[in-house]
């Protein structure tokens, strides 16, 4: 036996510290991917890792911001090994230090080395909110969607599992590589692309931003292979107000969703409603979308408060049944506008009330979600034109 220890200190309350190790929303920050937890002695420990590293087991002791110790194994450790945790206030912060008991010394290298990378993310993420596993990755600089046996179809592409483009940012990696809108990447950097989403991440681990990888992709029925230079990631300044973020959003989104009211001016409810093609939606219904994606982002930010985040295995695919609803219930466009802005500023009111607690003791969480809200409208601006596209093509 070994026993190998690291120890670091945090600029963060205790219960912050104790937090990253016994709720299931805080260990995804800052040490794996997925997460579910029982923190009580006997309760459950499972982590995940992308990549299909895995550990499981349970709490031996707790004692709360004092101590944690748990009994792991992973799938690929030779047998079951236990971790302490003590926590220590000192100067306005927290002494985190772990003791890990290894089955020998060159398991206990490799268990070193991994705590001393993950401590350096556990102090960014108490201190900053910033995550370095996200910060130190690379952008694609690309919007996906959906990719379905339908629209394979429609683009003739001879394959059904890959990641369709909804847009590209412009300027960056994907793009300047030569990437278009609904081309179908289905390998990257020698990885298999997935229609899930969640396989991207795993293709690119361990690259940064400047290097470059090898991408096979089908426009239409053509495959392609394209060198395409990763971006650096800008990681935007979330500020400690909830109201000022609140604000700083605001300014992100309402030119843009001025810009797609403007889409509608002078348009029919018929023009509105009709799909280009059966299998595609009306520009009510990707309004409708957008609806949506602002109660996710509600919803979302609820579940962070409230510290049980809910996860999901990938990112789902869009219902049309539900958009469906959401147009039946705002019969008309000026419903549907109203719906979209009041939708929108829902959000940023949740946003502006967010507990100053919450945004100062969970920096990780408090920032993954500001982060989102920040960034430019990708998601919004591929929509946009989604809709000017289908009007037009309703106007024919």
């Amino acid at each position: 036996m070994a026993t190998v220890s690291t120890e670091t200190f945090v600029k963060a309350p205790v219960k912050a510290a104790y937090r990253a190790f016994t709720n299931s929303t805080s260990l995804r920050e800052w040490l794996c991917d997925v997460a579910t937890v029982e923190p009580h002695p006997k309760g459950r420990l499972y982590l995940w890792w992308r990549g299909d590293f895995y550990s499981s087991g349970h709490y031996l002791e707790l004692e709360e911001n004092k101590c944690v110790k748990f009994r792991w194994f992973a799938n690929i450790d030779p047998a079951p090994t236990e971790v302490t945790v003590n926590f220590a206030e000192k100067d306005g912060g927290t002494i985190v230090r772990l003791e890990h008991e290894a089955p020998d010394e060159k398991t206990g290298e490799t268990f070193h080395e991994n705590w001393v990378e993950s401590f350096e993310n556990l102090k960014s993420v108490l201190e900053t909110g910033i995550d370095l596993r996200i910060a130190n990755r690379p952008m694609l600089g690309i919007a996906p969607g959906d990719f379905t046996e339908e629209q394979a179809t429609a683009l003739g592409v001879p394959v059904r599992e890959g990641l369709r483009l909804d847009g590209l940012v412009a300027g960056m990696g994907a793009e300047r590589a030569g990437l278009q809108k609904d081309d179908v990447i289905v390998a990257m950097n020698g990885h298999p692309i997935r229609s899930d989403a969640s396989s991207l991440p795993s293709a690119i681990a361990g690259k940064k931003g400047g290097d470059t990888i090898e991408v096979a992709f089908y426009r239409g029925p053509e495959k392609k292979n394209i060198t395409m230079e990763l971006s650096r990631r800008p990681m935007p300044n979330v500020p400690a107000s909830p109201n000022e973020l609140a604000n700083q959003a605001r300014d992100f989104v309402m030119p843009a969703l001025a810009d797609l009211e403007k889409l509608f001016e002078g348009v029919s409810e018929e023009q509105a409603n009709q799909r280009p093609d059966p299998m595609e939606w009306s520009a009510m219904e990707i309004v409708a979308h957008l609806i949506q994606n602002e109660r996710n982002n509600s919803t979302f930010l609820a579940s962070l408060i409230d510290g049980f985040e809910i996860t999901t295995d990938g990112f789902g695919t869009n219902v049309t049944a539900q958009v469906e609803a959401i147009v039946k219930a705002n019969p008309s466009i000026p419903l549907m506008l109203d719906a979209l802005r009041r939708s929108v500023e829902e959000v940023l009111a949740f946003t502006a009330l967010i507990p100053q607690d919450f945004a100062a003791t969970n920096k990780g969480s408090y920032y993954r979600f500001g982060s989102g809200l920040l960034q430019p409208n990708f998601h919004l601006g591929s929509h946009t034109q989604q809709i000017r596209d289908a009007l037009a093509a309703a106007k024919k």
